[in-house]
């Protein structure tokens, strides 16, 4: 993907030697260092979201049992693997500032810290949810149908066996994304797509195993993808980053605890949202099929113009945790103001793309024409709020994480969830009468009051009192 030279940084090409972009150093970041890190984050983020629609499309020739089954579990997935990314998230803060610090002793065992406390967590979390699938299915989605229900608990009682290396998997991609190597993830992103959809084809096609197939390519997929890249790190004994002497457990209580005091507010912060989500969701049956099948369409546009702004925001994680390690917080100021810059043009041309193509767009999906006027209504106000806002509201607290304040994001993220996108989305679909539509408009506004609490936080200057890692 190319940006407008003046909008962000130089594409990658031949320079003297000597010029800004042969300059070396972990803290300092030139135009060429963040092509390289952000290209492959965008490629990695439209991969995620292709592995989910080719898993979609494939188990829905099973039957409509299999799809909601599946869909089913993914959603509770979603939420449990919270506490994986959240981690994941602390051990990038963490290691980046030891690596900005140029500290390599350091920086590799907190890559260990990371990878112990990833793998208990996931292990945990398997360990609940073997016994309790089926009741956790019942709880979250109440009376779903005795075949839903078998298709469900099957597909979950072979994905949770998963678990540890998707755990596993999110730690090591951390770490590579941490050290300025984004190019690694992307190339297991591609292998992970590659295994997943080649497993479908044999469990689900040619075995005709219907969604044990599906559970299994993607057991398989995760396992192959958390154990070449915990390999890789093993093997890595050169760089700022390794595994090596994994097994020779050693156990650090303040790393562990500089990770968890970035990955616990992280895990809550996203956990209020998930759950906020779901209660704001809950609308769309009020006013019927169409409005609930107008929503699942947006829902997938929409993720399409997510995806470079969550590349922007993991560079972030990197690029001012490794700023922030070597002290050089006029280098964070400076290169947060360029990635937001990139982010900002980034979201609102997609934006505007997807706001003149929106009819043909929409003219994919088979379902009525209300539902397809529904889908048209709350896109048009999406792509507003999204072009203005978006970048601020989830791009930016990415930097703040990164300087040690993600208790200030959890607090600002949670209270606006609840004060402003849950109340406003049932007051403005209920009490002001503008049905489903206010609950785009609901999140619309929380986008402004996010972007408004992180921009006054980041321009006050508070973020530059707090520490990851002390002396």
């Amino acid at each position: 993907m190319a940006f407008p030279q003046h909008f962000v940084f130089r594409l990658p090409g031949r320079r003297a030697a000597g010029s800004e972009d042969d300059a070396p150093g972990p803290g300092r970041w030139t135009n060429r260092r963040l092509w390289r890190l952000i290209w492959p984050l965008v490629i990695e983020q439209t991969l995620a979201l292709a592995m989910g629609v080719a898993d979609t499309v494939m188990v829905s020739s099973v039957g409509e049992h299999a799809v909601s089954g599946v869909n089913v579990v993914d959603n509770i997935t979603n939420l449990l693997i919270i506490a994986f990314s959240a981690m994941a998230t602390g051990g990038a803060v963490v290691t980046s500032q030891y690596i900005g610090r140029q500290d390599r002793q350091n920086a590799r065992l907190a890559s260990k810290q990371l990878v112990y406390v990833i793998i208990l967590i996931s292990t945990l979390t398997m360990a609940f949810t073997l016994p309790l699938r089926n009741l956790i299915i019942r709880v979250i989605y109440g009376d779903i149908g005795p075949q839903v229900l078998e298709q469900a608990s099957l597909y979950f009682l072979i994905t949770a066996f998963s678990y540890p290396f998707l755990g596993l998997y999110n730690g090591c991609a951390a770490l590579f994304r941490a050290a300025g190597n984004s190019r690694v993830p992307m190339l297991i992103a591609l292998l992970v797509n590659a295994i997943n959809i080649g497993g479908n084809m044999l469990f689900i096609f040619g075995l005709r195993i219907g969604v044990a197939g599906a559970a299994l390519s993607t057991l398989l997929s995760r396992t192959t993808a958390a154990l070449v890249l915990a390999g890789m790190l093993a093997a890595n004994r050169g760089s700022p980053i390794s595994l090596a002497g994994l097994f020779k457990v050693r156990l650090v209580r303040p790393m562990i605890r500089n990770i968890l005091n970035v990955g616990i507010p992280s895990g809550l912060e996203n956990s209020m949202f998930q759950v906020g989500r779901l209660m704001t969701q809950r609308i769309f049956p009020y006013f019927g099929t169409a409005a609930m099948a107008g929503n699942a369409i947006a829902s997938v546009v929409n993720s399409c113009s997510f995806m470079p702004g969550n590349a922007f925001g993991m560079a972030l994680l990197t690029v001012v945790g490794q700023c922030i390690g070597a002290g050089d917080y006029a280098e964070a100021k400076r290169q947060t103001a360029k990635i937001m810059k990139a982010a900002w043009m980034t979201i609102f041309i997609l934006s505007v793309v997807i706001y003149l193509a929106m009819d043909p767009i929409i003219s994919i999906f088979n379902v009525s024409d209300e539902a397809r006027l529904f889908a048209r209504s709350y896109l048009r106000l999406h792509c507003i709020s999204m072009a203005l806002f978006w970048a601020f509201s989830f791009c930016l607290p990415n930097a703040l994480r990164a300087a040690g304040d993600a208790r200030y994001v959890m607090i600002a993220a949670s209270v606006s969830m609840w004060t402003v996108r849950v109340s406003c989305s049932y007051l403005l679909s209920f009490a002001a009468a503008l049905g489903p539509v206010g609950v785009w408009a609901g999140m619309g506004i929380d986008f402004i009051s996010r972007g408004a609490c992180y921009m006054g936080r980041w321009l006050g200057g508070r973020w530059q009192t707090k520490r990851v890692i002390r002396d």
